[in-house]
């Protein structure tokens, strides 16, 4: 458990990749389980490119975490006259691209808008004379970046550059950058740059196609210009519904900006975050005029991820508790490359026992590799819950124990600070602990094998292994350096570090798993708060054990440790001490293990004290897509009063 320790312009326009070294990962986000379904859907499909040039090629991107079909869906130019067109596919995958030529034809000043079979605005764009040729493509970021003019490349069926070029000009740096539509339906933008930008003859429409764009310095209160850094607030005079989109444009008549909201989904208000350059959520705050303070309620911003479901309310006794030990995300970190969605994936109050009633301190999981559908749950307060799918929601296996099953000490006493698990080869479950529990100032660092098949309502370790004598800086008297020990365990087979050459650091020789006899078929890596390295252990069947020294994850703490097959690396997770971030270990060509690539979280995602994170093995793959799973180790979401809060796991998607 952590401590408090610690657009218009000049561009060419290229694809991007996700690589793990040489592993390619691109165009590989798909679907969500059904249970995680985003009922307004089409409204994280965005235009994404277009040209008014030889076939009149637009560009559709979903940036969105479930599919969506586009069957009779229409377009329109300037004349607001609906016609079908033919895409390249029917269905937009997450992360996904069409493309389709359009049947119009497109001026060389011009619009686009997309609609649903219905007649629901999607998506708009605004061009003036030249800007659509030879494309306008969104920079920044597929599907919510500011439009740029490319000169040389088009991508269709690609990504788009990942940055705007330092020469665009200043006024492609204002972004819609909070609204409501909740009384007054009120607007902000925000400037970016660094230098004021005059917007006197600037204009905003809405998705009523019969309204014209209303001029920004005709609406109350009457606003030219935004200093750079700055805000410019007034209130929409075509008004702002319940589901809606909003779109920006400049005085040449090309659209800047636009953002899609499902139902409700700016009340109080829609924010990005982060501030100026983020995803949309919606917030539990309105900060019109000022910084968004990003306390995200439900989700739901239009050009971003969801947070989806939720409900039910606190039970008696069941107190959360506030994320402490934020940190700032280091640099390097890249987006996180699954899904955008995120689903609440756990009942109110789910994790209440005898000794952590509060409902609190769930943290390390684990999937069982040769079982995907079970995933496994150790608190804190020493429990362990076989977790099984229910209606979309992980619940604990009633057949196994539907209340968890304590877990102590060899000799069954004591009460492990328990805060990471690993399932072995062997199918058996491999638990950290910190410190016991009923003499918190004292660390026990150790390592308990379970027997998962065992019976009866508790559980005592097959063998366990204490390393305490190995980390002094822990041994102070003060219980919170007692409580930055083990935090997280992951097993990593002696098939992937012999393929891979890891040197032992024992022999300075190939690893060879021979020379231990006694470990079994693979190695285990214990990720240590205090200063965020792995310590990687043999365990050896007669109770003795192998120290193989210390890798750095480059990060301040660990808080899960877990090996995944599909990326072919070991992943070490830190909580929003390190800004909610995952680091892919790999082995380099000299036969160290060392940090590949860091991804954050989706943005969606509450920063509190997310301590476990498992990734589904490679057979639960579906359509590209397999679900990644995080805990709260306070079960406070986004605070009280919010649809997240007194639950502890949320389920999203990562590629195959």
């Amino acid at each position: 458990m952590p401590t408090s320790h610690s657009r218009v312009g000049v561009a060419s326009v290229c694809a991007a990749a996700l690589t793990f070294s040489g592993l390619l990962a691109t165009g590989l986000i798909a679907a969500q389980p059904a249970a995680a379904a985003d009922p307004a859907g089409y409204q994280n499909v965005r235009i994404n490119e277009v040209t008014s040039s030889n076939n009149d090629t637009v560009e559709l991107y979903n940036t969105g975490a479930i599919a969506v079909s586009v069957s009779g869906w229409k377009m329109a130019d300037d004349g607001f006259s609906p016609q079908s067109f033919t895409p390249s596919s029917s269905t937009i995958a997450p992360g996904g691209f069409i493309t389709f030529n359009s049947p119009k034809g497109l001026g060389d000043s011009d619009k686009l808008v997309i609609y649903t079979a219905d007649g629901t605005v999607v998506d708009r764009v605004d061009w003036a004379t030249g800007r659509a040729k030879p494309a306008m493509a969104r920079c920044g970021g597929d599907g919510t970046g500011a439009w740029v003019t490319a000169t040389t490349v088009t991508t269709f069926g690609a990504p788009n550059a990942s940055g705007c070029p330092v020469s665009a000009p200043a006024a492609s740096r204002i972004r819609i950058n909070e609204l409501t539509s909740d009384g007054a339906d009120t607007v902000e933008l925000y400037n970016g740059g660094t230098s004021a930008v005059g917007i006197g003859a600037w204009k905003y429409v809405d998705s009523d196609t019969a309204h014209s764009p209303a001029l920004i310095s005709s609406s109350s209160p009457s606003t030219t210009s935004i200093p750079a850094g700055g805000y410019a607030t007034f209130d929409s005079t075509l008004g702002l519904g319940a589901s809606d989109s909003l779109f920006l444009v400049d005085g040449n008549g090309t659209t800047v900006d636009s953002v899609t909201w499902a139902t409700d989904g700016a009340k109080p208000s829609d924010e990005r975050c982060a501030n100026g350059t983020g995803w949309f959520t919606t917030s539990t705050t309105a900060t019109l005029g000022g910084a968004n303070s990003c306390s995200g309620g439900t989700g739901g911003g239009g050009t971003g991820g969801h947070l989806l479901g939720g409900g039910g309310s606190l039970t008696s006794g069941c107190t959360p508790e506030a994320p402490s030990g934020t940190g700032s995300t280091p640099a390097g970190t890249l987006a996180w490359p699954g899904g955008l969605d995120v689903t609440i994936a756990d009942d109110v109050c789910a994790f209440t026992t005898s000794t952590g009633p509060e409902g609190r301190d769930v943290s390390g999981l684990a999937f069982d590799p040769a079982r995907p559908s079970v995933l496994w749950a150790v608190k804190n307060k020493n429990w362990l819950f076989k977790l099984v799918k229910s209606n979309g929601k992980w619940i604990p296996d009633a057949s196994w124990s539907a209340t968890g099953k304590q877990i102590h000490f060899a000799g069954g006493s004591g009460q492990p600070d328990s805060e990471g698990l690993t399932v072995g080869a062997n199918g058996h479950l491999y638990v950290t602990s910190e410190r016991d529990n009923a003499d918190n100032t004292v660390p026990k660092d150790t390592i308990m094998e379970f027997d998962p098949a065992a019976t009866g309502t508790t559980l005592s370790p097959v063998h366990q292994w204490d390393m305490t004598s190995q980390f002094p800086q822990l041994d102070t008297g003060s219980k919170d350096d007692a409580n930055l020990g083990f935090e997280g365990v992951g097993y990593v087979p002696d098939s992937w570090l012999t393929a891979n050459g890891w040197i032992d650091p024992l022999t300075g020789a190939a690893y060879d798993p021979a020379d231990y006899p006694l470990h079994g078929s693979g190695l285990f890596f214990a990720g240590l708060e205090w200063d965020g390295t792995l310590h990687v252990y043999g365990l050896d069947s007669d109770g003795t054990s192998t120290t193989f020294g210390t890798i750095s994850t480059g990060k301040a703490s660990v808080m899960d440790v877990t090996f995944d097959a599909g990326t072919q690396r070991i992943v070490a997770t830190c909580d929003n001490t390190c800004g909610e971030t995952h680091t892919f270990l790999k082995v380099n060509t000299a036969g160290a293990i060392v940090p590949d690539v860091t991804y954050t979280n989706p943005a969606v995602m509450p920063t509190d004290n997310l301590e476990g994170f498992a990734i589904a093995p490679a057979s639960a793959c579906v359509n590209g897509s397999r679900e990644a799973v995080w805990s709260d180790d306070g079960s406070y979401g986004f605070g009280s009063g919010s649809s997240s809060y007194g639950h502890a796991l949320y389920s999203g998607t990562f590629p195959c």
